[in-house]
């Protein structure tokens, strides 16, 4: 198994969001709403939640090396964010809010 196996392992397991409902959930307030913005006012996370969609639509054999970085970034965000987890019911909270951008319902 090559690095960009292992990767392309790795972000499949991590979103856990299809493209259609990552790309409903994009279009709600909650999900503008949180993470660190950008100077174009859009928040990192949400920028990278676009770029998911298309990576999720893209054909394994038709990823570039810039693609599997991206990959590497969500899977390693989704990590650190997940061992941070709040305590309590987490439905409605930012730190839910913040993975979902990302590709992953901690809920799910």
């Amino acid at each position: 198994m090559t690095d960009q196996d292992d990767t392309y392992q790795e972000f499949r397991d991590v979103v856990n969001m299809t493209p259609t409902e990552l790309e409903s959930w994009l279009d709600t307030d909650e999900s503008r709403e949180v993470g660190q913005k950008s100077s174009g006012g859009e928040s990192v996370g949400h920028r990278s939640g676009q770029r998911i969609i298309e990576l999720l639509n893209t054909r394994k054999g038709d990823l570039s090396d810039d693609d599997y970085a991206h990959m590497r970034k969500v899977v390693g965000y989704v990590h650190r964010h997940t061992a941070q987890r709040p305590s309590g019911d987490v439905t409605d909270t930012p730190w839910r809010y913040s993975l979902m951008n990302w590709g992953h319902d901690p809920t799910k």
